[in-house]
């Protein structure tokens, strides 16, 4: 991402200012707010719902990743009708039917039909998600405000996934659950108005012309629900009984007929060498690196909290804020980083910080929250760098037509080395105690084979998330440097 800052993008609006497109950047970060909470924000409702719709725990698991699942599958297939029929419409119908989604849940009564209703808001979110970076990326003819725009809209998506189990409990004691669902409508609605008058028409003369390839779209959808699916069979049921190891074989299966069918036909819905673009790949093998990094930390921080050191529910919520502040604090100096440094060291600071934090938290974190605490602060900060260069770069080394299908290239990357980040902490907590987690703080034994397993999982992930970013680097470097507009 060997990028200078400040580089005129010909066939853009001129906007001077993020202040002169603010209704389009606060749509566009009301969609990615909503997105990131919807992954999170339900978890801290399911004992209610477990009891009001007598749900059993199958069903309980279904209500949560039969939404990640669709959500996670269907981007890239969404992303690529997208760039065909106009990213801004597939938006608008996508926010429409999202709002119609989330308002059904006030006439669920049974564990089956809110599985249909979280399996509808998964869909509809798949259709808003390729359009935030791909419509933000079509506002400025200045990369500064570009780098700056992506940069907020990525900020509201961080802050709001890690506070959202803190805003769903504080929710849940004055409001019914079915609230967690409906506060999205209005936001749906907020965000239509904004795209609707603050983004452009699509052009169709900057449409992707060619044929939509349906089975290549199936066969993909396919490969990604699979695999999203084998992750989360691997935490629920272990790698001990067949069913993930079924669903993994369906997966390597769906991805071969996939490959072929891409290889083979005239006109494929993803062109594997959009993948030898620098610029691509480099960008790409950083989100799965966010994304693998940040399962374990997510998984397991919350659990040495509360299991090992006795923290509530509360206490475990303040004690995740180091995130949220780091990110908010360092968000006006990252165009500064990007700015002084280049993309390409900016990226590689960025992610090193990344790094850092993961190790000191799986070799310190159990000394003392003071260690969790620097971890998170280090993490954040440089996840906060990374992500923000990562969805800029993406964008700029795909073609115009393929702006849509490269933003979801960029979010599934994270959201399936996120699944596989947390199925490998998962099996190998799992393996190492054998069973429940409820009783992990009950004996010393316990808490020192449970932290144990925390840091196999954190160094065995933070080993993978080295190897991504040393690739990330090596292809970043390859991407010719572009001289500022005006030298």
């Amino acid at each position: 991402m060997n990028v200078a800052v400040i580089k005129e993008v010909p066939g853009r609006p001129h906007a001077g200012s993020l202040r002169a497109v603010w209704p389009a950047i606060l749509g566009l970060s009301v969609v990615f707010l909503v997105e990131m909470l919807d992954n999170s924000v339900l978890n801290v409702a399911l004992p209610t719902i477990a009891q009001e719709l007598k749900a059993s725990t199958s069903a309980l698991q279904w209500i949560t990743s039969g939404y990640s699942l669709l959500f996670g599958g269907l981007m890239i297939a969404f992303g690529a009708i997208a760039d065909r029929y106009g990213t801004r419409r597939m938006m608008l119908i996508g926010l429409s039917l999202f709002a119609l989604a989330n308002l059904a849940v006030l006439f669920v009564h049974t564990p089956g039909q809110l599985i249909a209703v979280r399996a509808a808001i998964g869909i509809t979110a798949a259709m808003t998600a390729p359009g935030t970076m791909a419509l933000c990326f079509r506002l400025f003819d200045q990369e500064n405000l570009l780098m700056r725009a992506t940069s907020l809209i990525v900020t509201v998506g961080l802050v709001g996934m890690a506070i959202g189990p803190t805003v769903g409990g504080l929710i849940l004691q004055i409001l019914p659950w079915q609230t967690l669902l409906v506060m999205n409508v209005p936001i749906a609605l907020l965000a239509i108005g904004c795209i609707r008058f603050g983004i452009p028409a699509d052009d169709p003369a900057k449409r992707n012309t060619t044929p939509l390839d349906l089975p290549g779209a199936l066969l993909g959808t396919a490969t990604l629900i699979l695999t999203l699916w084998t992750a989360t069979l691997a935490v629920e049921d272990g790698w001990n009984t067949p069913t993930p190891w079924t669903a993994a074989a369906g997966t390597v299966l769906a991805a071969v007929a996939f490959v072929v069918r891409e290889r083979s036909t005239t006109h494929p819905m993803f062109d594997f060498v959009l993948l030898k673009r620098p610029a691509v790949a480099a960008s790409l093998a950083y989100e799965a690196a966010l994304g693998l990094g940040t399962a374990v930390i997510a998984f397991t921080v919350t659990l040495q909290l509360q299991l090992v050191w006795g923290w509530s529910p509360a206490q475990a919520a303040l004690g995740n804020l180091p995130q949220v502040v780091v990110m908010l604090a360092i968000g006006p100096f990252v165009e500064k980083i990007v700015d002084t440094l280049g993309t390409h060291r900016a990226g590689i600071l960025g992610a090193s910080s990344f790094l850092t934090g993961m190790l000191i938290y799986g070799l310190l974190g159990r000394q003392g929250y003071v260690w969790i605490a620097i971890a998170l602060a280090l993490t954040a900060a440089g996840m906060r760098i990374v992500a923000t260069i990562a969805g800029v770069t993406v964008m700029r080394g795909l073609p115009e037509d393929q702006t849509s299908i490269g933003a979801a290239m960029s979010d599934t990357s994270q959201e399936v080395a996120g699944s596989v980040g947390t199925a490998v902490t998962g099996t190998i907590v799992a393996a190492a105690l054998g069973g429940t987690l409820i009783t992990v703080g009950a004996t010393a034994a316990g808490i020192h084979t449970f932290e144990n397993a925390v840091t196999t999982a954190t160094l065995t992930l933070t080993a993978l998330c080295a190897a991504l970013i040393g690739w990330a680097a090596l292809r970043s470097a390859e991407i010719p440097v572009t001289a500022p507009s005006g030298e």
